[in-house]
């Protein structure tokens, strides 16, 4: 009796999710198979496996419902690889869809066997392809156009051996700015892949062409055609000229990456401009761009002050009047308050070194031990960088010992050292450092130190009292306290 109840369990069907959805892909009517392919696709983008569908799904593939075609197709490129060999049976749609009268079919079909990442697609890939890259549409044109930078990484002999890629230089000259765009975007990526190739070689035709599309496609294809500008050569001066004219427009986009790039491409043919005055004028328009994407959220304010780090390091005088732009807000996370100092300390001149100077003092006392640090070292790099504010810093320095904070006093002795070993001169404040020798249990503090006493001995009373000190516990002390007592104590020869 319990044999029979057994055997009637396993003979009984199977419920669950799969098997419904199983049932709905082969069900005779249509509005049940698109439903069970929605709930596969929902059923794949929330991390189920849903491969083993793959058999029934791949049976709905020749619809005319073009939102079902999309969400088949999307099912394919994500399990594609796990089933290669029920691809090809997919193969003879691909095909047909490529020739279908409606363009979106066409570009569907041929962007989908551009990503379905399996090495016997290639093979049935070449015609659809071809036919298409020369389509009447331009959005179908567009489409392959990226589909042959993946055919390229599946099988780099196919795509150079059937002149795919001349296609896609050819594609540069196409009169849709899309079209353009993404040949450009495809050959940069052949390029980068394999530089043999010389897939992107610009040309003055390429180039006209390229600053003809530039203000009609999309951002993302404005950021390619850009960077593929800044790596380009100018021929003379006024190609440089006229490129930073057709490019200085976009500084006004509302993307970042837009913005950015077009900096980048202004800047490096900015340097073939021969007239001074026209060379300021498009330098002097990099600043508003700049300074506006200072003040965006945390993440994009990060990428646009690196790419002005990098810039002031060729440029010192580019944002030299913007100094408040890079004041540190108390709301900033902590790598925007470094960066911003880095920053302040390239634009700091003798016009605006005292304001800098005061507002690093604040930033001094605050809470943040790693920001405090370097603040006061921002304080030392300003003090050698302009020999007239070297006064002042030091005075600011000596207000900051004052606070009798542990870690404060301790940096505020490691950057004297350094001014004074660019200036010296300010051996009275000697032994007011000398005060605070019993609270120094940072190793860099405490080596500055010694290095001080050393090298104003003379002036200093008590010198040998105090290096006495630092003998007698020679042995207790860091690595490089030790070598720096060594050095000092050390006959002159």
């Amino acid at each position: 009796m319990a044999v029979n109840r057994l055997r009637s369990a396993l003979a009984a069907p199977r419920k669950g999710e799969t098997y419904e959805l199983r049932s709905g892909l082969v069900s005779q009517y249509a509005w049940e198979r698109k439903e069970a392919i929605q709930k596969t696709i929902m059923s794949m983008t929330l991390g189920k496996d849903v491969s083993s569908l793959f058999p029934d799904v791949l049976k709905n593939i020749a619809t005319a419902d073009l939102g079902q075609k999309k969400l088949v197709y999307l099912y394919l490129m994500n399990y594609a690889k796990s089933h290669p060999d029920l691809c090809i049976l997919a193969v003879n749609t691909f095909v047909q869809d490529s020739e279908d009268p409606n363009p979106l079919v066409r570009a569907l079909a041929v962007r989908t066997m551009g990503c379905i990442r399996v090495e016997k697609m290639v093979d049935y890939m070449e015609e659809p392809l071809r036919k298409t890259l020369k389509d009447e549409s331009p959005y179908v044109r567009k489409t392959a156009a990226l589909c042959v930078a993946k055919l390229f990484d599946l099988n780099p002999v196919l795509a150079v051996e059937e002149g795919f890629i001349e296609t896609l230089q050819e594609m540069i000259g196409d009169s849709n700015p899309m079209v353009v765009a993404n040949a450009v975007t495809a050959l940069v990526e052949i390029n980068e892949a394999a530089p043999e190739t010389n897939a992107l070689v610009v040309t003055s035709t390429m180039l006209k062409k390229m600053l003809l599309a530039l203000n009609e496609c999309t951002e993302w294809g404005r950021v390619t055609i850009l960077t593929t500008l800044a790596d380009y050569q100018a021929v003379d001066t006024k190609e440089a000229e006229h490129i930073c004219e057709r490019v200085s427009p976009q500084f006004q986009h509302v993307n970042p990456s837009v913005v950015l790039a077009a900096v980048k491409a202004v800047f490096m043919h900015v340097q073939r401009v021969e007239s001074t005055t026209l060379r300021q004028q498009y330098i002097k328009r990099m600043s508003p761009p700049l300074v506006t994407l200072v003040s965006s959220q945390p993440e994009v304010q990060y990428v646009a002050l690196k790419n002005i780090d990098l810039l002031l390091q060729k440029q010192p005088g580019i944002l030299d009047k913007e100094l408040r732009v890079f004041f540190c807000k108390y709301n900033d996370p902590p790598y925007l308050k470094l960066t911003k100092l880095e920053i302040m300390v390239r634009i700091a001149n003798h016009s605006n070194a005292d304001q800098l100077l005061n507002e690093l003092k604040e930033y001094a006392m605050e809470v943040d031990m790693d920001f405090v640090k370097k603040a006061i070292r921002a304080i030392g790099q300003v003090a050698i960088k302009i020999e007239e504010c070297a006064e002042k810093a030091v005075n600011v320095l000596l207000e900051l010992i004052n606070t009798k904070v542990g870690y404060v006093v301790q940096e505020v002795i490691v950057v004297i050292k350094d001014i004074f070993r660019r200036y010296p001169g300010y051996e009275g404040i000697i032994p007011t450092l000398c005060q605070c020798i019993d609270d120094l249990d940072d190793p860099d503090a405490r080596g500055s130190l010694i290095w001080i006493v050393g090298e104003y001995a003379e002036k200093i009373s008590n010198a040998g009292e105090i290096l006495a000190g630092f003998v007698e516990g020679f042995n207790e002390e860091f690595t490089q306290v030790s070598c720096e007592v060594s050095l000092v104590i050390q006959p002159k020869r």
